[in-house]
């Protein structure tokens, strides 16, 4: 993939606009701006950028209808969209999401919200560009330095997860304990080293689609609407997009995407059942669930370990694979495992 160099901004209002790229400048991003919708399809067909950042307001083609046709043009639709738009409803933000932005900044902003979201976006953007390369390397030389090779997919894996911990501080840490836990749990099942290898990687990426959850939501100390309730369980399938076009030497991307589904059909997002969910999706869904409840939440204490291990009890063989939940008990009940910190 070819790497591109600049940042698109689009904004209506010259004013906002100048704010926007004096901002980046500063940075010392290259910044090209447009100001209105048409001049901003046309710049990004005739060279696309590698981060658009975009009003959502603006008369004649919105916002909406920019994204909508980027995404629509092979040559744009990997291009990550920001809006960065005085909308603040929920709903507005669902449909921007849904059309394929991958974060909102809402206006009036801070210089830090926005760079950091920037840096994010293009850092994830760089590091899966990376993964891509690396695994082109790998077709094209599949006998030549492959422990080397699946060092650098492991680091860059632990990049894309640190993606999402920089956005979320509450839960830094939670994917690298899931991996700890479902790694322990595949040895005690006595599964194959390189399926155990996989769990680990999968489990260590398992909530990277929270990567399009806004900070605001993830972060929220009171209850969640039904909206933002439903933009979080959006995440797997998040994860699944990010990660289903690297040929790992593993179904990462398709763990990702099960590691919410449940044996009798009540998980998202595709309410698979029993057999339908791979076995690696199924020990990180209960070590997923018993590091949560242990974990502090924004809108809650943790829990406890034996509350975390009283749900999985209570849900084995309705939600939780009944061999796994056996061996997550006799773990921390009589083995005494912990996880680092």
């Amino acid at each position: 993939m070819v790497a591109r160099s600049y940042i698109l901004a689009v904004d209506d209002t010259p004013d906002s606009l100048k704010l926007l790229t004096d901002i980046l400048k500063d940075e010392g991003y290259e910044v090209r701006s447009a100001i209105n919708g048409e001049l901003a399809i046309h710049a990004a067909m005739r060279n696309p950028p590698g981060l658009v950042l975009l009003d959502i307001r603006m008369p004649g083609m919105d916002g909406f209808d920019v994204c909508r046709q980027l995404k629509a043009c092979p040559e744009t639709a990997d291009i990550p969209v920001i809006f960065v738009s005085a909308v603040s409803e929920t709903d507005e933000k669902v449909q921007g999401f849904a059309m394929g932005a991958v974060d909102f900044v809402t206006k009036p902003y801070q210089r830090s919200e926005l760079l950091a979201r920037v840096r994010t976006h293009l850092e994830l953007t760089r590091l899966r560009n990376s993964l891509e390369q690396l695994v082109e390397e790998r077709s094209n030389k599949l006998l030549e330095s492959e422990k080397k090779l699946r060092t650098s997919l492991l680091d860059s894996i632990m990049a894309i997860a640190s993606m999402v911990e920089m956005r979320d501080p509450y839960t830094a840490g939670h994917q690298r304990r899931v991996a700890q836990i479902a790694v322990a749990i595949a040895k005690q099942l006595q599964l194959p080293d390189n399926q155990i290898e996989g769990i680990h990687l999968a489990a260590i990426v398992h909530d990277v689609g929270k990567i399009k959850v806004p900070a605001e939501i993830l972060c929220k100390p009171g209850s969640l609407t039904v909206n933002e309730y439903n933009l979080i369980k959006e995440h797997p399938q998040t994860g699944y997009d990010i990660l289903k076009s690297i040929d790992y030497p593993w179904a990462i991307a398709d763990i990702v995407l099960q590691h919410h589904e449940r044996l009798n059909g009540s998980g998202y997002p595709n309410g698979l059942i029993g057999d339908e969910i791979l076995l690696e999706a199924q020990i990180i869904a209960v070590a997923d669930v018993v590091e949560s409840m242990m974990s502090h939440r924004p809108y809650r204490a943790g829990l406890g370990l034996d509350r975390g291990l009283a749900e999985i009890t209570s849900k084995k063989d309705s939600f939780f694979n009944s061999d796994v939940v056996d061996v997550c008990l006799k773990l921390f009940l009589e083995q005494d495992f912990k996880t680092s910190q």
